[in-house]
């Protein structure tokens, strides 16, 4: 049996890995789940699958968490070193789905340990890849991408014969605005800009689909992953969400991965990786889905690709300072304190005013990070 640990077991990431653990409970022992402050719901999974222990990043909800389990085997746990401890109990294969940087740390403690680390948060890779990257290295830890988008390009990319791929390519929905002008973008609400059209996402991702940072980001991401050159890595809107990227040869082959707009399907590719195992989703039907859509995104109304392509060029800090920013700001419109435009314009002004040396280490990316979320911070509070 495989072994699992799953970090942010209670957003959507984590609950689709569940849903496919249970389906096949023979191939899985469940070491750990954890969340922020999510009890029901972290009990119940933890119940469910006969979990080791339960662990909420969250201290003070720890006594609801073991009220919850009283009279269950399951060990419980709360705070960051319950976290980091969670992280680094050895399992074989381990989902990092902690939202934001606070998935740092046990990201690190998980790569530590050698095993298959599966990404589906983004901080690892955009703030901190060549330190993870290198500790990957180093520890002989297996990383997997869970995103659609990357998983894509992992399974059709050759990475015995990278030399004969010419770029990779990312596809973008384009979000619930793609059809919008600038004008309208300014009074869009939070509400508005969740309501993704093809996938059920957390409320951050989904802010970032809206104003393609998530794009931008993952832009970053492949960056870290596949062996190319910046300025191999292409992006394209493609509104059906059902190619999830695309590998270019030099021949003129391009290889795709098609699949529903559903996170079940490149979950399941990590976890039964090498291998294959079966999800719920009905067979791809193109013929109902009856046409394929791309398009060029444009830059005007989506600024965030190019605060992505600079930071990534750029190198050092600046990726790490463009997601802490970013971050920040995604929280102040969620909240109603700025609006949708502004997203963009904060990161670009935190960028302008902060520039310091390249991390080397993960307390310096994370000092970088609170740096950034600072000056984004009081950007947001002056207004200026």
């Amino acid at each position: 049996m495989k072994t699992v640990t799953i970090l942010g077991a209670t957003g959507s990431v984590g609950s689709s890995t569940l849903d496919l653990i249970e389906r096949e409970p023979e191939r899985f022992e469940v070491l750990a789940l954890t969340a922020n402050c999510d009890v029901d719901k972290l009990a119940k999974a933890a119940v469910r699958t006969n979990a080791r222990r339960a662990v909420v990043a969250d201290e003070s909800c720890l006594p609801a968490l073991r009220d919850a389990l009283a009279g269950t085997d399951i060990e419980t746990a709360g705070g960051a070193q319950a976290l980091l401890d969670t992280a680094a109990m050895g399992a074989d294969w381990t989902m990092a789905a902690i939202v934001g940087c606070a998935g740092l740390e046990p990201v690190m403690a998980a790569v530590e340990q050698g095993g298959t680390v599966v990404l589906a948060n983004k901080e690892p890779l955009v703030s901190a890849g060549d330190v993870v990257l290198a500790a990957a290295k180093r520890h002989g830890a297996t990383l997997l991408p869970a995103d659609s988008e990357h998983n894509a390009i992992f399974q059709c990319f050759d990475f015995d014969r990278p030399e004969g791929i010419r770029r990779i390519i990312l596809t973008a929905s384009g979000g619930p605005f793609r059809d919008w002008p600038v004008d309208r973008m300014r009074d869009v609400t939070p509400e508005q800009a969740v309501a993704h059209p093809n996938w059920s996402m957390g409320a951050k991702i989904s802010i970032d689909s809206a104003t393609l940072m998530n794009k931008g980001l993952e832009l970053i991401e492949a960056a870290r992953l596949f062996p190319i050159l910046y300025d191999q890595i292409e992006i394209i809107l493609h509104r059906q969400s059902v190619v999830h990227s695309l590998v270019d040869y030099v021949d003129g082959s391009v290889l795709a991965q098609l699949g529903p707009p559903d996170m079940r399907t490149p979950i399941a590719h990590c976890l039964a990786w090498p291998e294959r195992m079966a999800t719920p989703m009905a067979p791809l039907d193109l013929i109902a889905i009856g046409r394929l859509d791309f398009e060029a995104p444009d830059p005007i109304r989506f600024p965030a690709l190019r605060l992505a392509r600079e930071a990534l060029n750029a190198g050092g800090a600046r990726p790490a300072i463009l997601n802490a920013a970013n971050e920040i700001a995604v929280a102040a419109f969620l909240a109603r304190r700025i609006g949708f435009l502004e997203i963009a314009a904060i990161v670009a002004d935190t960028l302008d005013r902060y520039d310091p040396p390249a991390p080397e280490t993960l307390d310096a990316v994370l000092a970088i990070d609170a740096e950034a979320r600072r000056i984004a911070g009081a950007r947001i509070v002056s207004g200026v």
